[in-house]
């Protein structure tokens, strides 16, 4: 490699070392120091031979690791497949008429900026139970399958897997089994999701329905002691009761009216109502007017006899005699028919016709208007006292419902709000677990992906170049230096 330089003998008795020092001072002393380090000319074709044997040196242990691993490296095949996070969220609200609203709502996967979905599946793809799951699909096993490479793109939803085989049919298998255990696995991680959160309301439920039912049965007893059903029937009930006072207090006035007209006619007539309707009833009877006639008939007669004879005359005696018995007759068939005793008759009108008879009947329907007015203003004023009197004792208990049902209300609204939210949780299956869709299938791949040949032959031919570089260089490091060594710059710092 260096050029060679031939010692006078004298110098090498010199330089020569005593003991076994002088085997490794040799060479050295033999080559030269200064050609050792500055190498020799350009024009030294004696270097030759040692720059190509360690080139040939060089190169076969650039190219032997690489011939091997062209020769013994197995053929792999790589099969690509995309997934992708829709990034949009849904919602839904359903209002349930007297029972409450119930709304569901999914938000977007990437709303979270301190979690990243794509991150999540990410590992969740390389977890150890998906390739288990994977492999025992294909029946192989989980090393057999390996680790598949995941790559996340920035800036979109999007995750590409990668997985190796021995044959391309292989590798799409691989990862066809590898996306059906990664789907099954989420939808078995939902379905947990979904029963923990069932199982977790189910106690609240069951207090809820504890809570219903037992404001339920109190409601139902205080009904069956107090005969309410509702607080607003017992406000209706108030309200009719307010409506019978309003009705009262215009019977009342109604009863006064009529009263003051039933005095009015009493005194224009001087009968009492009792004795007008006798005296109506009477002189309804035609056998009663009829003898009224005959005594007014026998009357006549008497008259004219009482002025042409005495009263010891046979003929006045005789026509007294028959007045008096008209008059007896008449007043037997008055008390038949007006039921008071004979002497009890002399009140009566005497005169019930024309203009009289229309008083005498009007004072007779004035009393009676008057007396059922009465018997009305009383009757109502008993039920209005007793109503009063229940409805007072009915106050608390109308309270006490009222508060009850409100709490019952309140109770039944938490019940169904907490039922609904249950079911529409049931339907939020994306919450945890964003939604995910197979973009692009496992590919079928054309050509295998290892060993790249074409980039172990490029490294092996740039190694090699670089190998020829670096013995360049040495072959030319002595003209380089010495140019180096020549400048003033370079001898300074030396």
């Amino acid at each position: 490699m260096f050029g060679s330089v031939t010692p006078t003998v004298a110098e090498h008795h010199n330089t020569q070392p005593a003991g076994w020092l002088s085997i490794y001072r040799r060479p050295l002393a033999s080559l030269g120091w200064r050609r050792l380090i500055c190498g020799g000319r350009l024009s030294d074709a004696g270097r030759l031979p040692r720059y190509f044997a360690v080139f040939l040196l060089g190169a076969s242990c650039l190219w032997a690791p690489i011939v091997g691993y062209l020769t013994t490296a197995p053929l792999q095949y790589s099969s690509h497949a995309s997934l992708i996070l829709p990034g949009s969220g849904a919602s839904a609200s359903v209002n349930l008429s007297n029972i409450g609203q119930a709304s569901s709502y999914a938000s977007s996967a990437f709303s979270n900026g301190s979690i990243s979905p794509t991150e999540t599946y990410k590992r969740l793809i390389g977890a150890d139970r998906i390739l288990a799951a994977a492999a025992d699909e294909l029946e192989i096993s989980p090393a057999v399958l390996g680790k598949p490479r995941v790559t996340l793109v920035d800036q979109t939803s999007l995750i590409h897997i990668e997985l190796k085989g021995a044959s391309p049919e292989e590798a799409q298998q691989y990862g066809d089994a590898l996306i059906r255990a990664l789907f099954t696995e989420i939808d078995a991680l939902r379905a947990d999701e979904i029963k923990s959160r069932e199982t977790g309301g189910q106690g609240a439920i069951e207090e809820y329905t504890r809570s219903v039912s037992e404001i339920r049965a109190a409601i139902t007893q205080l009904q069956k002691q107090s005969g309410l059903l509702t607080a607003a029937q017992y406000a209706d009930q108030v309200a009719a009761n307010d409506r019978m006072k309003e009705q009262l207090r215009q019977l009342r006035a109604q009863a006064a009216e009529q009263s003051q007209r039933v005095a009015a006619l009493e005194t224009a007539l001087g009968l009492p109502p009792k004795t007008a309707a006798i005296t109506l009833k009477l002189f309804a009877d035609r056998q009663y007017l009829s003898l009224l006639d005959d005594v007014a008939a026998h009357g006549a007669v008497l008259a004219q006899a009482s002025t042409g004879y005495g009263v010891k005359h046979p003929t006045y005696i005789s026509a007294e005699e028959a007045y008096r018995g008209a008059q007896l007759a008449a007043r037997q068939r008055a008390s038949v028919v007006t039921g008071l005793a004979p002497e009890l008759l002399d009140g009566l009108d005497r005169a019930p016709a024309g203009e009289r008879a229309t008083l005498l009947s009007e004072l007779v329907r004035a009393n009676a208007g008057f007396a059922g007015i009465s018997q009305k203003v009383t009757d109502l004023t008993e039920r209005t006292e007793a109503e009063s009197s229940r409805l007072h004792d009915l106050a608390p208990v109308a309270a006490e419902l009222e508060d009850r049902q409100r709490d019952f209300s309140v109770a039944e609204a938490v019940f169904a709000s907490a039922i609904a939210r249950s079911e529409s949780t049931k339907t939020d299956v994306y919450a945890s677990y964003p939604l995910i869709q197979v973009l692009e299938d496992p590919s079928l791949p054309a050509a295998p992906s290892s060993p790249k040949r074409k980039l172990s032959l490029a490294a092996g031919v740039a190694a090699t170049l670089m190998l020829f570089m670096g013995l360049l260089l040495a072959w030319l490091r002595q003209p380089l230096i010495s140019r180096l060594i020549s400048k003033p710059g370079g001898q300074n710092g030396a």
